[in-house]
């Protein structure tokens, strides 16, 4: 059920152009990275010409979460979100994806969480560190765990412990994996906002705001009348997503793939 679940064909999509964000606002919200440096980098070159192309606005960046694991690059990615929440300042936003919660939770030093860190491609983030995959591979997991607590810089840890659950901005409620269907969006418990999938992929009822998120993988965009996912698969797939949003209007922005 899951595996067929995380490679949907997207559902045809639903009326929803009702969604608005306050005037004189831009959004653009990024899908899932997942260690995708090389994708990260296009798909800002793509929107910062987009953004000058349609004339001067309070333009935001939104990242939904899971910047890391996976892909080949997880540090250069968080060295790139630093670089761009000291440029942009409060116009760009970061979530707290269920990947994010496990690489602080191993970088705690739990040795549980550590193996299952592992197992969820947080290997290739700890390769993207200071260590060898020689070295990486001769370590026992105690031994990982312990040598963690000095691989993983303090400003990467320090940075990621800052990224919120959920931002709303109009209509929409910026989240990484979804809501609990029934509740509000002030209700919502951070476990669900970084892993809930089934409840509510497969729910459509409405939402008090419109859900953008990421966590699960589509072929493409996945537009419903109750959420909209753009988590189109980047380490694998190579398309790395933006949702674009201004006033009623809604396009979208790609990398190759």
């Amino acid at each position: 059920m899951l595996k067929a679940l995380l490679r949907r064909k997207p559902k045809p999509a639903a009326p929803i152009d009702t969604a608005t964000l306050p005037d004189g606002q831009r959004v653009y919200a990024i899908g899932d990275i997942h260690g995708r440096r090389d994708l990260l980098d296009q798909l800002l070159d793509k929107i910062v010409m987009d953004d000058r192309m349609r004339g001067p606005a309070d333009t935001h960046i939104v990242f939904l979460g899971d910047l890391m694991d996976r892909g080949p690059d997880s540090a250069g990615v968080i060295d790139r979100a630093i670089e761009l929440s000291e440029t942009l300042g409060n116009n760009v936003h970061f979530l707290m994806g269920n990947h994010e919660e496990v690489f602080l939770s191993a970088a705690d030093g739990d040795e549980k969480l550590v193996r299952f860190f592992c197992k969820i491609g947080g290997r290739e983030t700890i390769l993207s560190y200071d260590i060898s995959p020689q070295e990486y591979n001769e370590l026992s997991m105690e031994e990982l765990t312990e040598r963690l607590t000095t691989l993983l810089p303090r400003r990467h840890l320090d940075f990621v412990r800052g990224f919120k659950d959920r931002i709303v901005m109009g209509d929409y409620a910026f989240v990484h994996a979804g809501i609990r269907p029934g509740k509000s969006i002030e209700e919502q418990r951070p476990k669900d906002l970084r892993w809930i999938r089934e409840d509510f992929i497969m729910d459509d009822t409405p939402h008090d705001k419109l859900i953008v998120h990421g966590h699960t993988i589509t072929d493409d965009v996945e537009e419903c009348s109750n959420r909209i996912g753009i988590d189109t698969g980047a380490y694998m797939s190579g398309m790395l997503t933006a949702l674009c949003l201004e006033g009623r209007e809604r396009w979208y922005l790609k990398t190759g793939g």
